[in-house]
């Protein structure tokens, strides 16, 4: 039976097929999550022979979003290359493709494939990396945690969310929430070109590379206005790049996220949530030369086009205003629905607690006095047999059971426990304030200290993926199965949209809804926050 390669490096892999990467493997070593891995312990000597090398391909950062004119550079398509040719089409009207040397070339639809540019000597990669992590506030955490050892980070989403230092970098010090630092070293012997396909043949384009679309660009189902970029990223592979006014972006991302058909003061208050996350976590892809994904890595974005006026006057009412902490774009984290009961920043996340994302229940004064906050162990049962009183009852994830059986639980659990054989035992550790569980023990039949495996915070949804929150009971049912009891979907911090919903419903205005699961924020104008990064905010 052939080994199981892990998916990270399934993923990477794939790339180095696709760009001519080689993944080193230093002798003495494994392979492991994100490439060639030598332990800190056994290595001995460098292989590459260098005392000083690059962790990734250099690309620039994009610009900063400025208050006079917010404009984000998001990602329609990454990772493009390979044998799959990217067609570019026009809406109407034609397209301008401008290469980085001036040249144009027009037309109403651009076919482009992709040539290997072998290079010699080939660059070489090394560095010492943190993760995977089930999210990039995992990875920001551990990443600022490093970087008070004086260690100069990047945060970067190969095929999950990883900190990358360079190879020299001193291990993390301190406890923290994933493996020990690996080093991970690669040589790229050739790059991708992007070539134009032209009845008389191909023709080589030098990037990064401008695109114009006066009368849109038809685009997975969608039409963008542009204007364009197709560049390439931190790993040898290419991004189309669309950058979009910012309140232009909200119109794409505010009906994805909560539905056209919601009462306006839920759009509205999702209309600045949407934006607030937005510049919060404009650093979220520097590394790739962009500021945000278009898919659920960041916020669903679609084509604008598709708003109804519903969701354009709740973005034209909120126009640029956000919610700040201490003059700085907080947190917005957002979710369907919390279950009634709001967790806590850090019973998610590996962060510090932060004073306006506090574990509270959320429902009528009546219930905030039954269920009081720290949740006794014993109470988290009678909360999820109540619906009545509690916001957002209405979700169909409000409530939900899950029955997970030996083998699923041990396919799941297999990247990172590879020897524990068949699960056993299921047992809850710790508990957040919320009730939500923070370490879920999951014991085998394997032989040695492999057997067993502890899932925590985001790592129990990323790797048991049926379960829609954190929130449950767990008990046997029967031999080799489990039964999970819980409610919420999605991570329970900041907004519950299904409770924004049923509150707008009762005639609440965003200001309070916002007011209600952001208590102390300020709403304020993009103009009035304080300069330096966004990502800094507490």
């Amino acid at each position: 039976m052939p080994a199981r390669v892990p998916s990270a490096l399934r993923s990477l892999t794939h790339w180095a097929l696709a760009s001519g990467a080689t993944l080193l493997v230093v002798s003495g070593c494994g392979l492991g999550r994100g490439g060639a891995v030598a332990d800190e312990g056994a290595r001995q000597g460098d292989p590459l022979d260098s005392p000083v090398l690059p962790t990734h391909l250099a690309v620039p950062a994009p610009p900063a979003v400025t208050a006079s004119a917010p404009r984000l550079w998001v990602a329609l398509g990454a990772r493009l290359g390979g044998s799959q040719p990217l067609v570019l089409q026009a809406a109407s009207g034609s397209l301008t493709l401008i290469t980085a040397s001036g040249q144009q070339h027009q037309g109403r639809e651009l076919v482009l494939r992709w040539s290997p540019e072998p290079l010699d000597p080939p660059l070489r990669f090394s560095r010492r990396v943190l993760g995977p992590f089930a999210s990039y506030e995992s990875a920001e955490e551990a990443a600022r945690r490093w970087q008070q050892q004086g260690v100069r980070t990047v945060i970067a989403h190969p095929a999950d969310w990883e900190v990358w230092a360079a190879a020299t970098a001193p291990p993390p010090a301190g406890e923290l929430p994933q493996p020990a630092a690996r080093l991970v070293e690669l040589e790229l012997r050739q790059r991708l070109r992007p070539e134009l396909q032209l009845a008389s043949g191909s023709v080589p384009l030098q990037g990064p590379l401008q695109l114009q679309a006066p009368g849109g660009l038809r685009w997975r189902g969608g039409v963008f206005s542009g204007p364009f970029r197709l560049q390439p990223d931190a790993y040898g592979s290419w991004t189309l790049v669309e950058q979009v006014p910012l309140e232009r972006y909200l119109l794409g991302v505010v009906p994805h996220e909560i539905g056209a058909g919601s009462p306006p003061a839920a759009l509205a208050a999702q209309a600045v949530l949407a934006r607030t996350w937005a510049l919060r976590n404009q650093e979220r892809y520097s590394v790739d030369g962009y500021h945000l994904c278009s898919d659920t890595q960041c916020q669903v974005y679609g084509d604008p086009g598709h708003a109804g006026s519903a969701v354009r006057q709740a973005v034209a009412a909120t126009r640029l205003q956000l919610l700040s902490w201490q003059g700085k774009p907080i947190h917005a984290v957002y979710h369907a629905t919390n279950g009634g009961v709001a967790a806590g920043f850090e019973e998610m996340w590996s962060g510090a607690p932060l004073p306006y994302l506090q574990p509270r229940l959320d429902g009528v004064a009546a219930l905030q006095q039954r269920f009081l906050i720290p949740l006794a162990p014993g109470q988290v049962g009678s909360l999820l047999a109540t619906r009545t009183g509690l916001y957002g009852a209405s979700h169909p994830r409000f409530r939900w059971s899950r029955s997970l059986d030996a083998a699923q639980i041990a396919a799941a659990v297999r990247p990172l426990a590879p020897n524990l054989g068949t699960p056993t035992r299921l047992a809850v550790l710790e508990r957040g304030p919320s009730g939500r569980v923070l370490a879920l023990q999951i014991q085998g039949t394997g032989d040695g200290p492999g057997n067993s495996v502890v899932l925590r915070r985001d790592a129990i949804r990323r790797h048991l993926r049926s379960l829609p929150s954190t929130l449950f009971l767990v008990s046997p049912e029967g031999t080799g199965r489990w039964r999970f009891q819980g409610g919420g979907f999605g991570h329970g911090a900041g907004l519950s949209q299904a409770g924004a919903i049923e509150l707008a419903d009762q005639g609440w205005s965003a200001a309070r809804i916002l007011a209600h699961y952001y208590p102390g924020t300020g709403l304020v104008n993009l103009d009035q926050l304080s300069p330096g990064p966004a990502e800094s905010a507490p």
